[in-house]
Order: structure tokens, then sequence, then C-alpha cells
């Protein structure tokens, strides 16, 4: 059973992996607001402890949006193509996959100063009927179109002080998140009115070509022998546009309970709010974008050795307010495993 020195020790360090997974699913994920995971795996994904040295992390994360949503509610492709989008024809989705493979590389200079790097590779599938479908097929002129990207997200680098108090239990986090991923894929048009290659979705590219800001604060602490809690709230605001685009500003609140009376595993579960606006420019689409997420998060955390642990959670809606039209998913996976060197 951990002693509280210890769990002070392995939750001191609060890397960022959160704010990877706000865009690990990248900053596409920004694009809507259902596309984004919200879960944080700072507790157990690379705080490891207060010493200085580098931990490394690869997470995998799953989300699959498959379910038509408007306001609070689920939508039929048959209403949704009824619908006006700023006097224009609602585009109807079919489906977007995201499989995202993120390496963290987490460096502590010291117990109050560290770094932390976040890269992700983005496998995404997507299929739209356009906007001139009944909501079941297609129609003439209405740029409908299957694509399927693979290739690097945008990179996030984020600083951390946790220097307040001896426990270093309450910090801040800084950083940028860059513009290292493709925000000009295309696809090839299955409309016969327009034949060739056509340009995905900004919001469904690896990247927004946009520098954005990043800014957060934690707390963690004991509330008793065997539970440990966390409060961790993050905002990320895009600081320029690329091509006549702008992600929407997002933010997240994490909340975290975990039991620590068992060596052999640690159960967590987390409670996550994100809240994003409506994306903005000519090359956006400034209606259907933006929303509340609320999800709960239950997982667990497997020491392999003193080095190596593996870590698992389910992330599952209990409440959905999007702005427009969107796909959302039904549930969201995430497996990692994290090495302390």
């Amino acid at each position: 059973m951990a002693t509280p020195f210890s769990r002070r020790a392995g939750l001191a360090l609060l890397p960022l992996a959160a704010i990877s997974l706000t865009a690990l699913l990248p900053q596409a994920a920004l694009a809507c607001a259902s596309c984004g995971c919200t879960l944080s795996s700072d507790w157990d994904n690379l705080g490891i402890g207060s010493s200085s040295g580098l931990k490394m992390d690869l997470r995998y994360d799953y989300l699959n949006q498959n379910q038509l949503r408007s306001g609070t509610g689920k939508i039929s492709p048959s209403a949704a193509s009824q619908i006006s989008n700023n006097g224009n024809p609602q585009e109807v989705e079919k489906y977007t996959r995201n499989n995202y493979l993120t390496l963290g590389l987490d460096y502590s200079f010291n117990p109050d100063w560290g770094i932390n790097l976040q890269l992700p590779y983005i496998m995404r599938s997507h299929s739209t009927l356009g906007t001139a479908s009944d909501g079941v097929t297609p129609g003439p002129g209405g740029g409908q179109y299957d694509s399927r990207t693979s290739s690097i997200g945008d990179l996030k680098v984020i600083g951390r002080y946790q220097g307040f108090s001896p426990e270093h239990n309450f910090g801040l986090l800084f950083g940028l998140k860059l513009p290292t991923g493709s925000h000009t894929d295309t696809a090839m048009s299955s409309d016969p009115t327009a034949p060739g290659p056509v340009s995905i979705d900004r919001g469904l590219q690896p990247g927004t070509g946009t520098t954005d800001a990043i800014l957060g604060v934690y707390y963690m602490d004991t509330l008793s022998q065997n539970w440990d809690y966390f409060a961790q709230g993050i905002v990320q605001k895009a600081l320029n546009s690329s091509d006549q685009y702008r992600p929407g500003d997002g933010a997240n609140l994490n909340l975290g309970l975990r039991y620590m009376g068992n060596s052999s595993f640690t159960p967590q579960i987390q409670l996550n709010v994100r809240r994003v606006l409506h994306d903005v420019g000519a090359n956006a689409d400034t209606v259907s974008t933006g929303g509340t997420l609320v999800y709960l998060s239950p997982g667990v955390t497997v020491p392999v050795s003193q080095q190596v642990s593996l870590y698992g959670f389910v992330q599952l809606p209990v409440y959905q307010k999007v702005n427009g039209v969107q796909l959302a998913p039904r549930y969201t996976a995430t497996v990692g495993v994290r090495y302390a060197f």
C-alpha cells in the first residue's frame, strides 16, 4: 500500500498529457466540440515523482463519431438534411473514425520546473453525403467525398512550474501548440458534377495551421490514507488565423479521484468537462462547430515493473450539447504505456 509520502511523490509532477488529448486528438479536434477527447492521463501518464529525469509515454485513442446530434439530442440524417446552415443547406456527415497514437516526452529539471512535448500521429477516415442529400443518398453539387488521412498532427510544447509549496501539488502550465500538422490535405470527390480532388474540411485536417497559446492550473492532494484527488483547468486559444480559418477557443475542466490501497492496480474515475466556441473565418464552418461536453471516465493503471506501467480508460458521455449538427461518439477508448528512465 502506498504511503502518504509516496502518493504525494507520485502526484508531484503533473505533466501535460491531457493537453494533448484535449488535442491529442489534435487541434483538428477543436473544429467540432464532439471530436475532442477530454480525458486527462496526467495523473498516471507521466507524473512519476518529484526527482529530475526523463519520462516517456505512448498512448492510443479510438474515437468513432457515428451519431448525428443537434443541440442536446440525436437527429436523423433526413431531419438534418432539412436544416439551414447560415442560409445554406446543412451538410450531412456519415461518420468520422479517428485513431490517435501520441508520443509524449516529459523532462523534469528539478522538483519545481519541467517541460513536456506531445506529438500525435493521426489516422482518420471520413465520409459525408454533402449538402445536397436527402439524408440517405447524396445529391449533385453537394460536395460529397470520402477521405482517409494518416500523418502527424500539431506538436505541443508545455512548460510547468510547481514551486509554490513544499508539497509541489499546485502548479501552472504554459506553452504553445505549433502548426506541424498539415492543413491542406485533399480527398477525391464522389460528386459527379465536380470530379477530382477536393479539400478536406478544415476541421478534419491533421493540423489547424495556427499557433495556439495554452494556459492551465492544477491541484492535487490526498483525501485519506488510500484516496487521492486532482483538479485541472486548461484553456487554449489560437494566436493567429491560417488561410482564413481559426479554430474556436477551448477550455477543459478535469476532476479525478483514485484509490491507492491496492499495489497491483490503481482504479480511477474522472469527470471531464469541455467547452469549445465556434470556428471563425471564411473557410470555417461557423455554425456546426463548438459546444459543451461532459464525460465520465473510469480507468485503471497496472504497474508492470518499477519503471513501466500500463493504463486504460473508457470515456462515456453524460451530457452533450453541440452547435448546429455534428457527429458525436458513443464512447472513447484509451490505452497507453509509460516508462520512466
